[in-house]
């Protein structure tokens, strides 16, 4: 069972969080193993995986890079660790702003991370069944470099 099938939510690049949470603690409610105390051992064990389970789901479906990441290993995409390339103009783009690295970067990481959004906006904010797999390595392309902004931002702030 994916994490969309686990909250009873379609499968989207964007989650309504205020049903997630509703999901979520409705879930908890019937899983937690503090409910379990009275039980078997076995369903003791079955509600902590199950509670498991709803909790890293839950993390990742409200991470909205988590979840970009998530359906498109759903789609058979991305898999862990892999080492996507990008495209060589972005990595040098990247390579002068890494040496120029300066107060002012901050906003240049925002606006590099705003331009890269808006090819693939409406497809992640239209996801349905119909998208396409060339649309989807569209967003795969954008997740990869919206990673990379982000490690460069988090050498902003060391």
């Amino acid at each position: 069972m994916n994490y969309f099938e686990l909250f009873e939510i379609p499968v989207s690049f964007k989650v309504d969080k205020n049903i997630l949470a509703q999901k979520y603690f409705a879930l908890q409610k019937k899983y937690h193993p503090d409910f379990f105390t009275q039980e078997t051992e076995y369903e003791q064990a079955e509600a902590l995986e199950a509670s498991s389970q709803i909790n890293k789901a839950f993390k990742t479906l409200k991470n909205e890079d988590e979840t970009l990441k998530y359906v498109l290993q759903l789609k058979g995409l991305i898999e862990d660790d892999e080492k996507y390339q990008l495209p060589p103009a972005f990595l040098m783009e990247m390579m002068e702003l890494n040496e120029e690295l300066s107060e002012n970067s901050q906003q240049q990481v925002s606006q590099l991370e705003a331009a890269i959004y808006q090819p693939v906006k409406h497809i992640i904010e239209n996801f349905s069944a119909a998208t396409t797999t060339a649309e989807l390595m569209l967003v795969k392309e954008y997740y990869y470099k919206k990673k990379y902004l982000q490690r460069i931002l988090d050498r902003i702030g060391d």
